[in-house]
């Protein structure tokens, strides 16, 4: 009697490995960058779409591959990020039971553009560190201004607090 329980218990676990082992699905995928490399080391994160609670990450290998085994059937977000940086994220990624998706990343590449006008612009002059004076902003014109020769693409110019300070007072001599 007490073998035949153990021998229905094994056949029982048996069952239930090969279910799970067939209901099981497999996303995977390449990623390339615009000139048709592939990405080595790309993060590739999976979510639930429901919960949005981050399940796993794998990394591509040098082929630019990656795959992620013995996931669930139902609904993800997968999301691609290069060099820390999210490139793509598709939000509803369908897995079917015990199928393989392929789901491949191909870049594009996109030109940087900034666009310069000409004239006044308003800087936010933040308060000083220690003060309760409140922040204001500053007209600043293009031509004699430190901030239309430093600034970057994303207009962000970085200079010293003293600089400020004296840039700010230059400008306002009343504020002594």
């Amino acid at each position: 009697m007490f073998m035949k329980s153990i021998w229905t218990g094994f056949i029982g676990v048996m069952l239930f490995v090969a279910s799970a082992s067939a209901a099981s699905s497999v996303l995977q995928g390449i990623v390339k960058d615009a000139k048709g490399h592939p990405i080595q080391g790309a993060d590739i994160r999976i979510e639930a779409t429901n919960t949005g609670r981050l399940l796993r990450t794998v990394k591509t290998n040098v082929n630019g591959r990656y795959s992620l085994e013995a996931l669930t059937a139902g609904k993800y977000r997968v999301t691609l990020v290069v060099n820390g940086a999210v490139k793509a994220s598709i939000n509803n990624t369908t897995l079917e039971p015990g199928e393989s998706t392929q789901l491949n990343f191909e870049l594009k590449q996109t030109r940087a553009s900034v666009t310069v006008t000409k004239g006044k612009h308003w800087v936010w002059i933040p308060p000083f560190t220690g003060s309760r004076l409140p922040g204001r902003w500053m007209e600043v014109g293009d031509s004699s201004s430190w901030a239309a020769e430093n600034a970057t693409a994303n207009n962000i110019v970085r200079i010293s607090g003293e600089e400020l300070a004296r840039e700010v007072h230059s400008r306002n001599p009343g504020d002594r």
